[in-house]
């Protein structure tokens, strides 16, 4: 009879604490998310003297037009912008922003070869190597910022330094993000692949032997994230 009572107790105790490890694990999450959107929310615009370089990620014309101001404004000798679409030409970019056409010309590199953020850690690491840079000014948007440093810092060593330049897009109100349900399912994607990235990190030693790149890779098939050169980029 004790042993027929003692089961169910047990049974109920293990559920308890399954439930109260759930419940953790959500308020954690949540918390997590909270403090992520506050990073994003409060990202500042560095002062940018002495960038050898500056890196853009595709993704948002807003992006590539203020990387392409800062350049013209003298910050850093050449201007990266990681993760063209490949039937995007230089061309094309020039129409975009026609006041640069002289800067577009002589001091900007497409990287047609990077799939995702992965990749485009990968090309900024060569670019800076083949370039000689230290310091690199990235641009991207607030909110990609985030995992974008993640995988950067991973792919580089120590002295090659990064400073962060965010974007806020036109018409994304990150202060009141509650209100509106697009921009909370941008934000909770971002922290969760943000989340995906950090924990990735921790166990790849070389982002262009990474496993997952190759799995979340758009082209197949595909034996590295950064392809080989698809495409002159001049």
């Amino acid at each position: 009879m004790t042993d027929s009572r003692a089961r169910p107790r047990r049974g109920i105790r293990l559920l308890q604490v399954v439930v109260g490890l759930a419940i953790f694990g959500l308020l954690t999450l949540a918390g997590g998310f909270l403090a992520f959107v506050a990073v994003v929310e409060q990202a500042e615009r560095p002062n940018l003297d002495g960038v050898d370089g500056i890196v853009a990620m595709t993704g948002g014309s807003q992006r590539v037009g203020d990387a392409i101001d800062l350049l013209a404004a003298g910050h850093g000798r050449r201007l990266l912008i990681s993760g063209v679409n490949e039937r995007t030409t230089r061309d094309e970019i020039v129409r975009l922003n026609p006041s640069q056409e002289q800067w577009i010309t002589c001091c900007v590199d497409l990287d047609y070869r990077a799939r995702n953020t992965i990749g485009n850690a990968i090309e900024t690491r060569r670019w800076m190597r083949r370039h000689g840079f230290d310091t690199v000014a990235v641009v991207t948007s607030s909110y990609h910022m985030p995992r974008t440093l993640v995988e950067l810092r991973h792919a580089l060593q120590e002295g090659e330094t990064l400073i962060p330049y965010p974007v806020v897009s036109d018409g994304l109100d990150l202060g009141r993000w509650w209100t509106d349900p697009a921009v909370t399912r941008l934000l909770g994607a971002e922290y969760l692949k943000f989340l995906i990235a950090w924990a990735r990190t921790r166990f790849e030693s070389d982002p262009e032997q990474s496993r997952f790149a190759v799995l979340i890779s758009r082209r197949q098939p595909v034996k590295v994230v950064a392809e080989r050169l698809l495409r002159e980029t001049h």
